[in-house]
């Protein structure tokens, strides 16, 4: 076993994959989730412990890793009587893998600086399949001496990890992650559907350009299932739509103008208000489709 203790805060669908990384890797970790449920299966499931709360989790922790929902569930389980700020030891460093405002991470930034403790804003990617395997990406923000100590922790569910900058550097960087990701949906969507009225043989066609300059992730992995109507991949619109917001804001307050990341927004707004809330962000080619519910396959 590592000497290095570790906590894990939050066991959805992608903290529970990391923190059972972690415990397989030989770091002690001790788990929270809001769903009791959820940390009793993952003990049972890795052989680890959890804490009744927040701060009973980071007990003597040297890293604490969190990844839950939004700004206000970071809020929830890091401030107040039984958050981890509440707990946790100085010298430790508290490590944010849950994409939220650049805003969020320099304000705890400074409140983990006042307590004597480190602080990292590390949002990733790679969604679901990328934390079950230990491929995910790490976009982090913070001080470059804090990183070195917890990049060697991360390499276990990451396979790309990269300093950004400061605090704030590393949410940021994932803003423009998902801007992208919206531009190649949005182009992905046309061309399927572009295809699709010519009569062209969907495989062939991704087939012929996939290794070309169009080539994608979203191609690789997405084409196929876009074109059989297929959206129950993980990462659903409600959450991107949570994250194009980040991206937005934020570039108002740049004075930077992103009418494709808008427009693809307003697009994920209005298959929302049709129920595709939940299926996944390559949905988005339903934009061009009549259908006013979602199909059984979502």
């Amino acid at each position: 076993m590592n000497k290095t203790k570790v906590a894990f805060i939050g066991l959805g669908v992608m903290g529970f994959s990391m923190a059972g990384h972690l415990q397989r890797n030989g770091y002690p970790t001790r788990v929270y989730n809001r769903t009791p449920g959820k940390a009793e299966s993952w003990c049972t499931t890795y052989q680890g412990q959890s804490g009744c709360t927040p701060a009973e989790a980071v007990t003597d922790a040297d890293i604490v890793f969190m990844c839950v929902g939004n700004d206000d569930d970071v809020r929830s389980v890091v401030y107040g009587d039984i958050g981890v700020l509440a707990n946790m030891k100085k010298g430790s460093t508290l490590v944010d893998h849950t994409t939220t405002s650049a805003e969020l991470a320099t304000e705890l930034a400074d409140v983990c600086n006042r307590q004597g403790i480190h602080f990292l804003d590390a949002p990733v990617s790679g969604g679901q399949a990328g934390a079950e395997n230990g491929k995910l990406t790490i976009m982090a923000g913070g001080d470059p001496a804090v990183f070195r100590h917890a990049e060697p922790v991360m390499t276990v569910y990451a396979s790309a990890i990269e300093h950004i900058g400061p605090n704030g550097s590393g949410q940021r960087c994932k803003m423009a992650n998902q801007i992208c990701i919206a531009g190649v949906l949005q182009g992905l969507s046309e061309a399927l559907t572009f295809a699709q009225s010519a009569d062209l043989d969907i495989e062939k066609m991704i087939n012929a350009i996939k290794h070309g300059a169009a080539g994608s992730w979203q191609m690789n992995n997405r084409a196929s299932t876009m074109a059989q109507d297929q959206f129950d991949f993980g990462f659903a619109i409600d959450w991107m739509r949570k994250d194009l917001g980040f991206c937005l804001e934020e570039a108002a307050k740049l004075g930077v103008n992103l009418p494709l990341t808008e427009q693809v927004d307003q697009q994920y707004r209005q298959l929302q208000q049709r129920g595709y809330g939940r299926s996944d962000t390559s949905v988005l080619i339903k934009q061009f489709d009549t259908d006013t519910k979602p199909s059984s396959s979502t």
